[in-house]
């Protein structure tokens, strides 16, 4: 693993992150229609936003929230100059666990 990630050179082919703001406006109802194994479209920022972040869409398009801004940091640069990033649904939990623990993605990394 590198300890400093460049847009080139992301520090992990593969890993789970939380999926965070799932509790905002009517994304607990993508939320809910969510099970493990859906595919689920990612989106970055544009470039000169403040704190970019990368959006997690369900299928169809409804928001679920976004990654959490440590792993923002170093993946929306990546996903801007043509990396690609593939998110399943690992897990979603019961609306009585943390917002910020309810929904677990596996994400794929693919060299640019």
């Amino acid at each position: 693993m590198r300890e400093h990630a460049t847009a080139t050179h992301p520090p992990v082919e593969q890993f789970h992150s939380a999926v965070y703001g799932t509790v905002f406006g009517r994304r607990m109802e993508a939320v809910h229609r969510l099970h493990a194994g859906d595919s689920l479209i990612l989106v970055p920022d544009p470039p000169g936003t403040d704190n970019p972040a990368v959006w997690v869409h369900a299928a169809g398009g409804d928001v679920v929230g976004h990654l959490p801004f440590a792993v923002s940091g170093w993946l929306v640069p990546w996903m801007l100059e043509g990396g690609r990033c593939r998110a399943r649904v690992q897990r979603v939990e019961a609306d009585d666990v943390a917002s910020w623990k309810r929904v677990i993605v596996h994400l794929t990394l693919a060299a640019l």
